[in-house]
Parts: structure tokens; C-alpha cells; sequence
């Protein structure tokens, strides 16, 4: 993805030199370096098992908010499962970026895989024995969680790792697309499974033990795929060893230099806060706004996930076959605008089923954001440093959905959830707004229009890197 590291204490004209020099043999060595061997046969192992063990964890993840969404119907309680599941994972990849580029990225992936079951088949163990405080639930939410912190940054570096440059683009929307497909199946089989098992047992959190059980087989499949695919360590740029808190230094630093690499963070951030945090709250709009008793109610939000999966499978074939040669940053920016529309709609919608077409219009619209900017960083950044840049987008995404939970949480009992998510798509207009305004959206923009001229793949990340430095020059 970037050249090399630039260091602000050095003068303008040295440290644009150096990232011109860096940038050019990114772009010779993504141009004439041959194909990963096996790349497709590669491709299809590691996705398809991701992918089962992203249904089971999706299983997990719509019945235990479902149980909580039904059984307490509060806005703290939501915010206290937005804290435990996502603020875990933001400080273990501190941590996970930099093994993911120092280890066996596909061992972490597996490893992280085994201890996320293992949790899951404990509290599903536990609770057959009749035991189901709350505070269980948390507990294995933010072991899970933190499993998840050493996973994400692997995984988003092993995909670039064992494909093409120029089949980037398109592997992730694909990927986006089967994920979301299976999405489609996920809460469908959750609502029935969890329906089933709720009349059994009369509500209570013994109804989640069949899905733990689920969540434990299909991660078991997913770790088998994977173990079939041949994947060796990073091959580093520099020879000479470093120290583990030296990379991590050496990540923070590449982060905190990098003008565009952390412009993109910050709108990762705006979204996560202003769109992703309020969206968490529409399960419980649609309960208290909607109610049609408890056994419709479990009904409604599986259709609400099944809307907002079926635009997530439509745009991800967009995507990939019609928009893989788009500018990236127009993509991002546009999509984010789009979400603070839609954000505005579905606090607007007068009845569930215009809740449900919204719900629909932003899983549309959610591929345009993700794949786009995930291909970006994989293009622009060296990838002996992917691990840790896509351990900061984890820690990013876990520390702003809660961020701005700790927010809509409370004032969702104090406040109609439909005003603070009119509240939101208003506040996404202007943040946005002004991310692009400033100067470092500026140069960003300017990045992209260099970079849509590019025909090859393999060259967008000069495009984009020599319009930062052109732009920082300036």
C-alpha cells in the first residue's frame, strides 16, 4: 500500500523525495511480481471458510441482541453489550496488528477461531446448568470480542496477502457478497432456532444454548478449511530484526505520518459514531415503536437483519462487477452521505414496512463504504505493515460504535430513538462535510482523481501516494 516511512522532522523536499522514491518501487514490485501460486484455489478455501464460521458467529451475535432487546428493552443495556463487545477488541489489536505482521497470519486466524468456540462452548455449558446472569453474557461477549481483536487485522491482511493486486477490488466484493448472502440465511435460521428454543424454555437465556452449540461446529469447519491452505509468514522489506515494541512503534508512527492513511481513519470513525452506533439502536425502535408481541417481534427483527442483508448481497454484486475501477475515495465519501440520508429516513419512516425498506437502502449502500475503503488500504500499504494499519481499523471501529453508544444508549430512554437517529444523519452531513472540506480531505480528493486516471491497479497506489506528497509539498 504506502512507500516508506516519513519522518516529520526531516525538511519537506527530503521527505517528499523519499516517499516519491518508496512509491516507485511499490509500484515496480506490484507490477512485474507473479501471481501468488494457487491464488484462486487459495481464495475459494480461505472465504468459504470464513464464511461458515461468520454464520455462526452472526447466529450468536442476532439472538443474544434479541434476547437482551426483548427481555430488558433499555438503552443502557444496549450500550453495556456495545461496550463489552466491541471495546475488547480495540485494545487487544494494538496488539494483534503487530503479530499479524511478525507471525503465521493464518495460525493467529485459527488460533483466535479455537478460543472464540471455546468460550462460546463454555457459557453454552454453564447455562445449561441453569445459571444465565447477564453478567455471563457480557463476559463471553468480551472474550469473544477480544478473539475477534487478534482475527480482524489478520485477516484483512492474509486477503491481499494470497491474492493479485489487480483481483483486489473484486475478491472483496465478492467476499462482501457471500458474507451478506449468508447474512440472509443467519438471522432467518437465528429467529427460528431461537423461537423454537424460546417456547421451550419459556424465554430465558437457556434459549441461546442451541446457537452456542451452532457457533461452535461451524468454527470448527472454518478452522479445518483454513488449515488446508499453504501460507508462510511475511516477507519483510528490511532483513534486520526488530523488537515487538519496536514494529509497534514503528505502526504508530507510520499511522500518525501518514496524511492519508489517517484521513480515512477519521472517517472510519465519523461513521462508526454517527451511523453504525445509531443503527444498533433500530432492533429496539423497532420494538418499542412497532410492537406486535413478543412471537412477531422475533419475527420482525429477523426480517429487519434479512433487509439489510439482501442490499448488503445486492451492493456487494455492484460492486464488484460494475464499480471496480471507480475512484475509491468518491465511493467512500458519496456512501457516507447516503447514510446520513437514510439514517434521516428511518427515524422519519411511518410504519415498519417503510422501516424495513430504509433497513433494505442501507445494506445497499454499506458495500460502497467497506469495500471500497478496505481495497484502498490493502492497495496502499506496504504489506509488511497491513497488520498493524488494520489493527489501528480495528481499534478505530471498536472504540467509535461504543463511543457513540455511550451516547444514543442513554438518551434513547430519555428520547424517541427516531429523533436521535434524525439527529445523527443531520450530524453526518456536516461532519463529512467538513472532512472534505478541510485540507487533508482536499488532498484526499485530490488522491482519488489521480487515482481514477490510473489504469492498472497496480499503480493506483503510486497515483495516490504522489498526489498526498504533491498536495503536503504545496
Amino acid at each position: 500500500m504506502a512507500s516508506a516511512e516519513r519522518d516529520r522532522i526531516q525538511d519537506a523536499e527530503t521527505e517528499a523525495s523519499r516517499g516519491a522514491e518508496g512509491a516507485t518501487t511499490t509500484s515496480h514490485t506490484a507490477e512485474t511480481a507473479a501471481d501468488p501460486e494457487h491464488w484462486l484455489r487459495k481464495v475459494v478455501l480461505f472465504l468459504s471458510g470464513q464464511t461458515i464460521s461468520l454464520f455462526g458467529s452472526m447466529l450468536v451475535q442476532y439472538a443474544v441482541l434479541w434476547y437482551l432487546t426483548i427481555t430488558y428493552q433499555s438503552g443502557v443495556v444496549m450500550m453495556l453489550a456495545a461496550l463489552f463487545g466491541f471495546l475488547p477488541q480495540a485494545v487487544i489489536s494494538i496488539f494483534g496488528g503487530v503479530w499479524a505482521d511478525r507471525h503465521n497470519r493464518k495460525l493467529l486466524i485459527m488460533g483466535a477461531d479455537a478460543a472464540i468456540a471455546l468460550t462460546t462452548l463454555a457459557l453454552a455449558l454453564i447455562m445449561m446448568t441453569g445459571f444465565d446472569a447477564v453478567w455471563l453474557i457480557y463476559l463471553t461477549m468480551a472474550l469473544r470480542s477480544a478473539g475477534a481483536g487478534i482475527q480482524m487485522p489478520a485477516v484483512s491482511a492474509l486477503i491481499p496477502q494470497i491474492t493479485p493486486t489487480r483481483s483486489l477490488m473484486r475478491v472483496n466484493g465478492i467476499n462482501g457478497s457471500i458474507q451478506s448472502a449468508m447474512a440472509l440465511l443467519a438471522p432467518a435460521a437465528a429467529g427460528g432456532i431461537y423461537a423454537w428454543a424460546s417456547a421451550t424454555t419459556g424465554g430465558s437465556a437457556a434459549s441461546l444454548v442451541p446457537i452456542f452449540f451452532i457457533d461452535v461446529v461451524t468454527a470448527a469447519i472454518g478452522i479445518g478449511l483454513l488449515a488446508f491452505i499453504p501460507v508462510g509468514a511475511v516477507r519483510r522489506a528490511s532483513d534486520v530484526p526488530t523488537g515487538y515494541f519496536a514494529d509497534l512503534v514503528d505502526g504508530v508512527r507510520y499511522v500518525a505520518h501518514h496524511a492519508f492513511v489517517r484521513w480515512l481513519l477519521v472517517v472510519f470513525a465519523i461513521i462508526f459514531i454517527l451511523t453504525v452506533a445509531p443503527s444498533n439502536l433500530t432492533p429496539l425502535m423497532l420494538v418499542r415503536s412497532f410492537d406486535a408481541g413478543e412471537q412477531q417481534n422475533v419475527v420482525f427483527l429477523a426480517v429487519l437483519e434479512v433487509s439489510f442483508s439482501i442490499g448488503m448481497v445486492l451492493g456487494g454484486i455492484v460492486v464488484a462487477s460494475l464499480f471496480a475501477k471507480r475512484s475509491r475515495i468518491a465511493m467512500i465519501v458519496v456512501s457516507s452521505l447516503v447514510f446520513g440520508v437514510l439514517s434521516i429516513g428511518l427515524g422519519l419512516s411511518p410504519n415498519v414496512w417503510v422501516f424495513l425498506g430504509f433497513m433494505f437502502l442501507l445494506g445497499l449502500s454499506v458495500p460502497f463504504f467497506s469495500t471500497s475503503s478496505m481495497t484502498l488500504l490493502q492497495e496502499t500499504v506496504e504489506p509488511e505493515r497491513q497488520g498493524r494499519v488494520f489493527g489501528f481499523v480495528g481499534i478505530v471501529m471498536a472504540v467509535a460504535m461504543p463511543l457513540g453508544m455511550v451516547v444514543f444508549g442513554p438518551l434513547a430512554d430519555a428520547v424517541p430513538i427516531e429523533l436521535l437517529l434524525v439527529a445523527a444523519g443531520i450530524l453526518t452531513f456536516v461532519v463529512i462535510g467538513l472532512a472534505v472540506w478541510l485540507p487533508a480531505g482536499r488532498r484526499a480528493v485530490s488522491a482519488a482523481r489521480e487515482a481514477s486516471r490510473a489504469k492498472d491497479p497496480a499503480t493506483r497506489a503510486v497515483a495516490v501516494e504522489s498526489a498526498m506528497q504533491r498536495e503536503d509539498a504545496s
